[in-house]
């Protein structure tokens, strides 16, 4: 027969101990992340998005994102180099295929270097190569990958730096068509 320790005896208290602890420490890494997150975030540029307009290294056609109102889109700021960006990858694939995405190659070789990049992995997206940072700087991010949901109206609504989900990149993208703004 086993016996149910009583309320206060050593290994209930102990169990209580670790609990305790590990939502403290839970609730410290929240809190890290959250200073992270607004410390790369805190000078990101915010209201109307910047009109992008270059030819698109892949297809060589011209792009001109202010023939993109009325729908919402996703500028996506990469690096070749960034391994935070390959995780992000397949996300912005998949979601370039329902949604209007243009992507910024950031300091990532010349057109030639980036398009090779991208074809082995068999991406076809709309590319504009920034080989000195100067376009990635008009969005003043501090790291890539960053992401930013434009609005029908060209302003944008969401801007991410660092790893963001493909549903959490989608669910912004809706969420910036509801006319809500």
């Amino acid at each position: 027969m086993t016996e149910t320790p009583p309320d206060n005896s050593p290994v209930k208290l102990r169990k209580k101990f670790r609990i305790r602890q590990l939502v403290i420490n839970l609730l410290a890494l929240l809190l890290v992340l959250l200073v992270v997150r607004w410390f790369m975030q805190r000078d990101v540029i915010s209201g109307p998005a910047p009109v992008l307009t270059g030819i698109n290294i892949m297809n060589m056609q011209p792009i001109n994102t202010a023939n993109w109102r009325g729908e919402p889109y996703l500028i996506h700021i990469w690096a070749s180099w960034c391994r935070i960006c390959r995780l992000e990858e397949d996300s912005i694939n998949r979601i370039n295929e329902n949604n209007r995405v243009i992507t910024i190659a950031m300091q990532s070789g010349d057109d030639e270097d980036v398009s090779d990049y991208l074809k082995q992995r068999g991406y076809s997206w709309l590319v504009l190569n920034d080989e000195d940072g100067s376009l990635s700087s008009q969005f003043r991010i501090r790291g890539v990958p960053a992401s930013f949901i434009v609005d029908q109206d060209g302003v944008i609504r969401f801007s991410e730096v660092g790893y963001t989900s493909g549903w959490g990149l989608r669910l912004r993208l809706w969420m910036a068509g509801l006319w809500l703004w």
